[in-house]
């Protein structure tokens, strides 16, 4: 064939390729939206409370992670409100320029404290936390340990870490030592989710440890769901297990438990030094807003005054668990105020968190990539201010539509 006719047929090629071909293929979304199946993007018209409004109509809310019910508390709002009094709506800069207020070091202090670490550093959101902590201290000839149902937002932080990146099996510690083996020598550093934010379950931290100390590793929990939810304080998985002198860095969000967006990172001093310089998604971000970091700073002291909120919770999640078990449904391993009821298909998920939003309970769908391929879940989470008429209504509503489904 003609050289000039094989360029200009590959010039063809590539002058008509669009980048949105992709965008228009696809069209899963819509297909679930004609069908009335589509349980994301929701809109709901209220506060986080165990009753929401969506579409003028009042429903049970078992799909927040708000677990402390503290979003709507008069204290972390009016702390909120006063800080926009004071600083406005938002810092106009990054942290490491103009956007440090006395504010954002009063909470780091406070969060240090509370972490009972060296030091704290606020980040503008949880997701930025693992970006910017993994990536600053993974570098190119250490290597990087993660569990292979942490969250997205570790996957990424590795991702954009230059160092190796090695998965284990699921809380498989003969697995992680045998990465650990593998990689004797190196910089190590073992990233692990405090609870699994989809499962419910707990990470095995006491042997995570051992192999941690026994290997020189270093450690980093994302205690996101585990702050204001595991210990007798609610400070997370260490004080759970009783170990908290001996994990070296804690991450955690303000979306759950804390009442606000945003998140930090606790630890040795000079490590949060360090992090405070590499960490990209810190120095280039713009800073917490005002209200965010007065709202957290509220929240903080709500938990360490009013410890039955703590206790309620799990009140309230130990009802569930066994209620839901009771009724036939498998809620697998979980732990914690997470819990899932195992469904397996997408299909059959999407229509029962639909059926349920009808008996006017709002739960979550959680399919690949949330969970494995085929373990589709219904997702609920519970707060300490549902009340027993509000569990009782969820657990007669489940039950009505995993009869109807066939799932009990």
């Amino acid at each position: 064939m003609d050289s000039k006719l094989v360029q200009d047929s590959q010039m063809a090629i590539k002058v008509n390729t669009d980048l949105f071909d992709k965008c228009h293929r696809f069209t899963a979304a819509s297909e679930l939206i004609k069908r009335g199946v589509y349980p994301f993007f929701r809109m709901i018209e209220s506060a986080q409370d165990p009753e929401v409004i969506m579409g003028g109509k009042k429903m049970i809310m078992v799909g927040s992670n708000n677990y402390l019910g503290l979003t709507n508390h008069p204290k972390v709002k009016e702390a909120a409100i006063e800080a926009v009094r004071k600083y406005g709506t938002g810092c106009a800069g990054s942290r490491f320029l103009n956007g440090t207020l006395d504010i954002h070091v009063q909470l780091e202090e406070k969060l240090a404290h509370f972490m009972r670490k060296e030091a704290a550093l606020v980040f503008s959101t949880g997701f930025q936390v693992n970006l910017g902590v993994i990536s600053a201290l993974v570098g190119k000839d250490d290597i990087v340990i993660i569990d292979k149902m942490d969250h997205a937002s570790i996957i990424d932080g590795c991702r954009l870490a230059f160092g190796e990146v090695k998965r284990f099996k699921h809380n498989d510690m003969a697995d992680l030592e045998r990465i650990l083996v593998e990689n004797n020598g190196r910089g190590k550093l073992i990233v692990v989710d405090g609870v699994f934010s989809m499962e419910g379950d707990i990470v095995n931290l006491p042997d995570v440890i051992r192999l941690n100390r026994k290997y020189n590793a270093r450690l980093m929990i994302d205690d996101a769901h585990g702050i204001g939810v595991l210990g007798i304080t609610g400070r997370g998985t260490a004080e759970y297990f009783d170990l908290e002198n001996q994990v070296d860095l804690i991450m955690g969000t303000y979306s759950k438990s804390l009442a606000s967006i945003g998140g930090f990172v606790a630890g040795d001093k000079d490590v949060i030094q360090y992090v405070k310089h590499f960490a990209r998604s810190l120095i280039f971000s713009a800073s917490p807003p005002p209200a965010s970091v007065a709202a957290v700073s509220a929240a903080i002291d709500i938990i360490e005054s009013e410890p039955e909120r703590i206790e309620m919770l799990w009140k309230n999640t130990n009802r569930m668990m066994k209620g839901l078990r009771d009724a036939g449904f498998d809620i697998g391993n979980t732990q914690t105020p997470i819990v899932p009821i195992l469904v397996g298909d997408d299909e059959v998920a999407f229509k029962m968190v639909m059926m349920l939003q009808e008996e006017c309970i709002f739960a979550n769908v959680a399919v690949s990539p949330a969970v494995p391929p085929g373990k589709a879940l219904i997702r609920t989470s519970y707060m300490a201010t549902h009340t027993d008429e509000h569990l009782d209504r969820v657990l007669e509503a489940f039950k009505k539509v995993g009869k109807l489904i066939g799932l009990i």
